[in-house]
Parts: structure tokens; C-alpha cells; sequence
């Protein structure tokens, strides 16, 4: 989000460390942030003449268990979605910015209370039927699971607007039951195979008759007995259940799990509406999902018993590492080559503009407006971000006019990075980026956040915190979002230095190798993973330093640390205390376990 709460750095042991591990975000446990949209203006539904403003409110219920605030670290606001960060066209030019509407109205509210968000909405000059999607967000921490809103607006002149209102807006049937789709909490689902996923789903009463009960059901038993979708809270065909009087031109929300299915690919969930055990014909909500990380659609091959089940498994994630500034360092350009492979240059959107061989190079920059380059052919322009994808993949990719040696007095130039270079500017921050996109284990090997001679043990315990650290964000997509990143490469996050540190340490890679895929969970979801450089005798618990309680934070003795001053937060990991029990033979997942209270250790991908 657009503001980010400075809190403590993960301070990393001088000496063995060299770096810090990088601002925290507030961890949360599973559903920690999640809302109920309980009501919005209209229904959804806006008409609007050309450049007419319209006031909006929206209601959401905090089914999470964190308290929303609207203010101070965390702050709960409104973004534009789908996609995120973009400028409306109908910000009347009273939204925080083009991208971020409003905070919620109440200075805070609790678990199971409900807050407002209150803004205002201008149509543009041009007619026509627009959909605009904003959500909750939880500012650098987490978006708002369910707490979205769908405006469907439609822009006409004054005429048209008039006789449209008075046309009926639904026509109840022969039994005066009749359901109008209002609200879900998506549009489509992008989820991990066998994942329960929670929806929401909300059906006003088009009809003549009140609803007294009402439920969301599968379809037939013959569904609900061998779906794909089937999650342990149904009870026999019918998902979940509601009572309550709701009248006329009212909306009945219900909220239900399924699971996601254990096939890659796409699938779409239909479950049906009814009230007071009347089926209304055409109540019903069909949901997309795309499934990734399961079984491969085709399944007629004959089964390996003894193969590995890796239906549990998703694709190993791809990380986008923030490694240059592009500025007067290198004089506001940059020049690309490959000493081991061919490669393209293409722009963001996918489309090649120019083929070099092993050696040649291309420079680029941008010049404030468009991206231009020369691959050989004299300068030509981009509108779009530029990318440099070698043809081998993982191949080393080199920016030839950067070498920290001669403009930082680093030891070593650090100017080689594997797989694909992207050059990005963004208006977030008014400054362009070269951004290393390259598989995680590669990132994990190029980290430079404890020395190669360090032991092997403590090696991949630091290696599968920083996996977690990175992994987390990745899932979350907040942190440097705006930046078009996943981390940046510095102590703000992880201090990466790409593949010449990854040479220079063969035991790191090594460590990232024994523990691939492995990261630190609780409860079955991502634990993030603070550790500090050295203690005074015991850690501290999370509520102790920071805002929340994190049940996996909790305070332990470190008899290592004994007679020693605290250097860092306290939470978490000593790195002092861990070094010293993997030189007593305390292995890797022991240490861990030891500084993160209850968590267990889970391979995410192979």
C-alpha cells in the first residue's frame, strides 16, 4: 500500500550475518484480516449522467480476528482492484489518490463489528456501462479477504437515466419468490489444489414474499457425495443456512467454504440459492477457479505406486528482486548482455522486439515519458517496461556499465544476475528499476545474510527463515507491489547480490539445496519468521516489541546468549544463540523449532 509503517529491521549477527533481514510487516494468523459485505449504495447498481457525482457508502462486517484501525500501522482503507493500484476514471478528485479511495470511518473496530467507508464517485464525460472493483486493505500488511465491492455503473444522458428508473427493476414469478444475484465477495478464483477457499455471496429478495429461511446448496446428493468441491462443513447437499425475516428490495448474505479441486486447470463451482425450501429459478452463483499446483488434467496414464505424491505441491515461485536504481551511478541507463546465452528483448506485455546473440548488447533507459533502446539497430522506443530474457533459462545475465567495486568500493562488482533483467519504471516512487525475476531457490543461493564457513546446520535454519520471509511476500503481493517487485535487494528486505555471491558461496547453496522448498508454518499456514542478531539471555514475545500477539513468537531462555548485550528486536531467532547451538550439534529444523514456538516445517515445492 501506499505508505508503509517503518517497524524494527530483522538485525542480522555483524561479521557472520553482514546484513540486515528487513522490515517485518504485522504478521497474522489465517483469516486474520477478512470482512462481510453487509451493504453498499444501490445495491451495486449506479446510474449517473456525464459528470455527475454520487455519493457512495459501504458497509463491512470484521469477520477476521484482528481489530481494524484507521489509523497508524495496519490502517484499513479502500484500494481500487482488479487490477490493483490502477487510477479510476471516477475519482472526483476527493479520493486520498487515484488509486486509494478512503479509510474506513470508525477509529476502530472489532472483531464481529462493522465498519463504513464513505466516498464519492464522479462519471466521466463519455456514456456507457463501466464496472469498477475496490477492496479493503490493511495498509502493508494484507489485503481484506471478502472485502470487496463491485460498482456496476452505468453512464447515460439525463433522458435515457429517467426513463430507465422507472422501468421495474425485477418481476417476482407465480409463487412470489424471486432472488436477483447482488454481491460475491470475487469474480474468479486463482487458488492452490485441495485449499479450502471461504465465499460470500449475498441475494436480495426480488419477489413479493419474505424470507424466513434460506440456505446454499450443491445441487443433489449425487454432487454433494463425490464433488471436487466438497468441504467437511456441509451437511449433506446444503452448505450453509440462514434465518431471519427479509422482506422485499432486502438482501440475505451467507458466507460458505468448498474446497478447491485436486486438478490443475480451470473449473467452475455452480451452488444454488433457496428460501424457504422454494428452488427460484435462475438463483444461483457460478465461480471460476483456476487450480494450480495439483494433478495434471490428463490422468489416463498408467500410476507409478512408488512415485512421490505431488499433489501437494505448486510450481516453485518466481521471485522479482528490486537490484538496481537507475540513476547517475550508471548514467541513467543500462547496458545488457549475456556472456553464456543468446537472448530476447521484449516489452512487458510480451512482444519481441529485438534477438541478440551470446556477447552482443543492448542499452536502455527511460527518458521520463517511454522506455528506449538500442540493440544494434540505432534507438528505437517502448511504451512499455523492457525485458531481457535469456533463451537458456537461468542463464547469467550481466549489467556491463554497473560495477559496485568502482561506485560503491565494494569488494566484488556484483553485477551478474540469472534469468531475466526487467527495466520498470514507477510512478509510486518516480524511479526506474533493473528487477532480477528468477526462480526462489536461485534467489536463496545469491542471498548474502550469513558467511559460507558458517555451520552447515545453522546455514539451512537462516535459509529456511529467509524462504518463509520471501515466500510470504510472494503469497501476499503487498510489500512492493507498487514497485512491481516481490523484495528488494537490500537490508529493507534481504540483502541479495546475485550471482557472484552465489559462486563465492558453495555451503549456502549447498543449505538451500537440503532444505528446498521447505518453509515454516503454523497452523498450516506461512509463519513469518523475525530473527534478530543476538539476545541478552531469552527472546522476547511478539507483543512484548510490536503491535499484535503472534502465538509462534513467543519468549524462550538462550543460556548461549547469557552475559551478553541484546543487539536487534528480541523476537524471534537469535542468530547468536542459533550459530552457537548448531556448533553443539542442535540440527537445522531443531533450532527452528526451538525460537518459533509450535510451528512445524512443511515442502511447498520440490
Amino acid at each position: 500500500m501506499r505508505h508503509f509503517s517503518v517497524l524494527c529491521s530483522f538485525i542480522v549477527l555483524a561479521g557472520i550475518l553482514g546484513s540486515f533481514f528487513g522490515a517485518p510487516p504485522v504478521a497474522h494468523a489465517a483469516n486474520a484480516y477478512e470482512a462481510l459485505l453487509i451493504s453498499v449504495s444501490g445495491s451495486g447498481k449506479i446510474t449517473l449522467a456525464p459528470g455527475e457525482k454520487k455519493e457512495i457508502t459501504a458497509t463491512f462486517q470484521n469477520i477476521g480476528t484482528s481489530t481494524w484501525k484507521n489509523d497508524g500501522a495496519g490502517y484499513v482503507s479502500l484500494y481500487t482492484q482488479t487490477p490493483k493500484y490502477r487510477k479510476s476514471v471516477f475519482d472526483p478528485g476527493t479520493w486520498l489518490w487515484g488509486d486509494h479511495l478512503k479509510r474506513i470511518r470508525e477509529t476502530s473496530v472489532a472483531p464481529g463489528k462493522t465498519a463504513t467507508v464513505v466516498f464519492e464517485i464522479k462519471a466521466p464525460t463519455t456514456t456507457g456501462d463501466y464496472v469498477e472493483n475496490f477492496q479493503l486493505a490493511a495498509e502493508d500488511t494484507a489485503w481484506v479477504t471478502g472485502g470487496m465491492i463491485t460498482l456496476k455503473i452505468s453512464v447515460q444522458n439525463t433522458a435515457t437515466a429517467q426513463v430507465k428508473s422507472t422501468t421495474p427493476v425485477a418481476v417476482s414469478d407465480s409463487t412470489g419468490y424471486a432472488a436477483k444475484l447482488s454481491v460475491k465477495s470475487a469474480d474468479s478464483i486463482r487458488a492452490q489444489a485441495g485449499r479450502p477457499i471461504l465465499f460470500t455471496v449475498g441475494f436480495t429478495n426480488t419477489g413479493s414474499k419474505t424470507w424466513n429461511s434460506y440456505k446454499i446448496s450443491a445441487g443433489d446428493v449425487a454432487m454433494a457425495s463425490t464433488s471436487s468441491f466438497s468441504h467437511p462443513s456441509w451437511q449433506g447437499t446444503d452448505l450453509v443456512t440462514g434465518a431471519g425475516a427479509i422482506p422485499a428490495g432486502q438482501m440475505a448474505v451467507l458466507s460458505f467454504s468448498f474446497t478447491a479441486p485436486k486438478t490443475n486447470g480451470s473449473h467452475t463451482a455452480r451452488f444454488t440459492f433457496t428460501a424457504d425450501g422454494v428452488e427460484i429459478p435462475g438463483a444461483y452463483v457460478d465461480i471460476p477457479i483456476d487450480v494450480t499446483g495439483g494433478a495434471a488434467e490428463a490422468i489416463t496414464a498408467p500410476t507409478n505406486e512408488n512415485a512421490i505424491d505431488t499433489t501437494s505441491f505448486i510450481e516453485e515461485p518466481m521471485i522479482r528482486s528490486g537490484v538496481l536504481i537507475v540513476d547517475e551511478e550508471t548514467d541513467n541507463e543500462v547496458v545488457i548482455t549475456s556472456s553464456e546465452s543468446a537472448f530476447d528483448l521484449r516489452d512487458v506485455q510480451g512482444n519481441l522486439l529485438a534477438e541478440l546473440g551470446v556477447g552482443q548488447s543492448v542499452t536502455a533507459s527511460y527518458d521520463g515519458s517511454r522506455y528506449v533502446y538500442d540493440a544494434g539497430r540505432g534507438t528505437e522506443y517502448s511504451s512499455y517496461g523492457l525485458r531481457f530474457e535469456p533463451k537458456t533459462a537461468n542463464a547469467i545475465m550481466k549489467i556491463s556499465n554497473f560495477d559496485r567495486r568502482v561506485t560503491r568500493n565494494y569488494t566484488y562488482a556484483d553485477n551478474e544476475f540469472r534469468n531475466v533483467l526487467e527495466l520498470r519504471f514507477n510512478d509510486y516512487k518516480d524511479r526506474t528499476w533493473v528487477i532480477n525475476e528468477l526462480p526462489m531457490e536461485y534467489y536463496l543461493k545469491g542471498l548474502a545474510e550469513t558467511s559460507n564457513s558458517s555451520p552447515m546446520e545453522y546455514q539451512k535454519a537462516l535459509i529456511t527463515a529467509a524462504r518463509t520471509y520471501a515466500f510470504y511476500h510472494w503469497t501476499h503481493n503487498t510489500k512492493r507491489a507498487k514497485e512491481f517487485m516481490t523484495v528488494l535487494s537490500t537490508s529493507d528486505d534481504q540483502v541479495y547480490n546475485g550471482y557472484g555471491q552465489e559462486k563465492r558461496s558453495p555451503n549456502i547453496a549447498a543449505a538451500v539445496e537440503a532444505t528446498r522448498g521447505n518453509i515454516v508454518t503454523y497452523a498450516g499456514d506461512i509463519a513469518i519468521t523475525p530473527y534478530f542478531s543476538r539476545s541478552a539471555g531469552k527472546t522476547y514475545n511478539w507483543s512484548d516489541v510490536w503491535y499484535g500477539t503472534v502465538a509462534w513468537c513467543v519468549g524462550v531462555p538462550v543460556p548461549w546468549d547469557e552475559g551478553k548485550t541484546l543487539w536487534g528486536h528480541g523476537i524471534g531467532m537469535s542468530a547468536s544463540g542459533a550459530l552457537a547451538m548448531a556448533k553443539e550439534g542442535y540440527s537445522w529444523d531443531g533450532i527452528l523449532k526451538y525460537f518459533y514456538t509450535g510451528i512445524e516445517l512443511e515442502q511447498r515445492w520440490q
